[in-house]
C-alpha cells in the first residue's frame, strides 16, 4: 500500500452520517478494528509530540488524517522520543502545557509519561481493541515489534541457535550488535529486569569476546546477510524489509524463548489532556486503515484485533515473550550505566 493510495484512501472514506453523541458508549462493545468510516469528524486544535522513527511512515498516517479532517489544526513538534518524554517532563514541573498527546516510537518514553503522572485515562473502548497483554488504562499501544535473531542459513542452521539469549554469551557464534541503538539498550534493559545485573554484566561480557559492531539494527540485519556474522540482534521488521526488497537475501529469522531476547516492545500513543479530540485522534490510529498500512509497509504488529499481521512473520500466538509491564523499560539509566561499565558503550 503506497503512500499516495493511503492517503487518499484514508480521504476517500466515507462518515457515518449520524453518530450518536457518546462514542464510546456506542462502541462500547467493539473488541476488534474498525473502519475509519465509523469516526466522527476531528475538529479543534490538537497539539502531538511525535517521536522520530519508521522512515517517515509515521508521517504519511498524520498526512492522511489532518486531509480527512480539514477543520482539524495538529501542531507536530518532532524528536527523539527520549527527548520528547525529557521536555514534556520538564514542561510540567513549569507549569507550561505545550502538547495534548505524545505518539512514543517505545514503551520505555511511555513509562516516564505515566511514572510522571501526567497520562490521562483513555476510554475503556479504546482498549478493548487490543490484542490481551495490551491493554492498559492510561495508554494505547498503537503497533508492535518483536526482538529476533536473524541469521544467516548459509553459515549456520537453525538447530545450532540456542532457543535462550542467555547462552549466547557463551557460544562460538559470531554475532552482530548495535549496542548504541535504543532497541537494543530496550532489550538490554527487559534482560537486566528479568535476570538481573549481574547476570546481565555476565552476559554483555561474554557476547562481546565474539561480536561485531553496527551503528544500528538495520546495519546488523544486512552484516548477517552478507555473511559477515553469524547471526545478530534486531527487531523483526528490519529482516522483513530487507527480504522485502531481495527476496533471494541469506537471512532468516529466529527466536528465542520466555526471556529478553524475544520481547514484544511497541510504540505507543498517551493523551496529556482529556476531552473528546485527543481521543478520538488515538482511535484513528487504532483503525482498520492505519493499522493495515502500518502492517503492510512498515512491516510492525498490529496491535488491534482482526487485522492481519505482516507478510513473512510467524503468527504473534507462536512466540513466547517474557511476561512484564512494558513501562519498566523507561529505567534506562541503569542500563547505561552498567553498558559503560563493562565496556560495550
Amino acid at each position: 500500500m503506497h503512500r499516495r493510495r493511503f492517503i487518499q484512501g484514508l480521504t476517500a472514506a466515507g462518515v457515518v452520517a449520524s453518530l450518536p453523541g457518546s462514542f464510546s458508549a456506542a462502541y462500547a462493545a467493539v473488541s476488534t478494528a474498525i473502519s475509519v468510516e465509523s469516526l466522527p469528524k476531528l475538529k479543534g486544535d490538537l497539539t502531538l509530540y511525535l517521536g522520530r522513527g519508521e522512515g517517515g511512515l509515521y508521517e504519511n498516517v498524520l498526512e492522511a488524517i489532518k486531509q480527512r479532517n480539514p477543520q482539524l489544526n495538529l501542531k507536530i513538534r518532532r524528536g527523539a522520543t527520549a527527548a520528547l518524554a525529557n521536555m514534556l517532563i520538564a514542561e510540567a514541573k513549569a507549569g507550561v502545557k505545550r502538547a495534548d498527546l505524545f505518539w512514543a516510537v517505545d514503551t520505555g518514553s511511555v513509562g516516564m509519561i505515566t511514572d510522571a503522572g501526567l497520562a490521562k485515562a483513555l476510554p475503556a473502548d479504546l482498549s478493548k481493541q487490543l490484542k490481551p497483554g495490551f491493554q492498559y488504562p492510561g495508554w494505547s499501544p498503537v503497533t508492535g515489534r518483536i526482538r529476533t535473531l536473524p541469521y544467516n542459513p548459509n553459515r549456520v542452521s537453525l538447530n545450532e541457535i540456542p532457543d535462550d539469549v542467555m547462552a549466547l554469551a557463551d557460544s562460538k557464534l559470531q554475532i552482530g550488535w548495535a549496542p548504541a541503538y535504543a532497541s537494543f539498550q530496550s532489550f538490554v534493559t527487559a534482560m537486566r529486569i528479568l535476570e538481573g545485573e549481574k547476570a546481565t554484566a555476565d552476559w554483555l561480557k561474554g557476547v562481546s569476546r565474539h561480536a561485531k559492531s553496527y551503528a544500528g539494527e538495520l546495519g546488523v540485519v544486512m552484516g548477517v546477510e552478507r555473511g559477515e556474522v553469524d547471526l545478530g540482534f534486531a527487531n523483526h521488521y528490519y529482516t522483513l524489509r530487507l527480504k522485502a526488497g531481495k527476496p533471494d537475501a541469506n537471512l532468516d529469522l529466529a527466536f528465542t524463548k520466555n526471556d529478553a531476547g524475544c520481547l514484544v516492545n511497541c510504540s505507543g500513543i498517551v493523551a496529556l489532556t482529556e476531552g473528546d479530540l485527543a481521543s478520538n485522534f488515538i482511535r484513528y490510529l487504532l483503525t482498520e486503515q492505519v493499522q493495515s498500512y502500518l502492517s503492510s509497509e512498515a512491516y510492525e504488529i498490529p496491535l488491534v484485533n482482526g487485522v492481519a499481521p505482516p507478510a513473512g512473520l510467524v503468527p504473534l500466538a507462536s512466540i513466547s515473550p517474557p511476561q512484564m509491564d512494558l513501562r519498566k523499560l523507561a529505567d534506562f539509566r541503569p542500563t547505561l550505566n552498567l553498558m559503560r561499565k563493562v565496556g560495550v558503550l
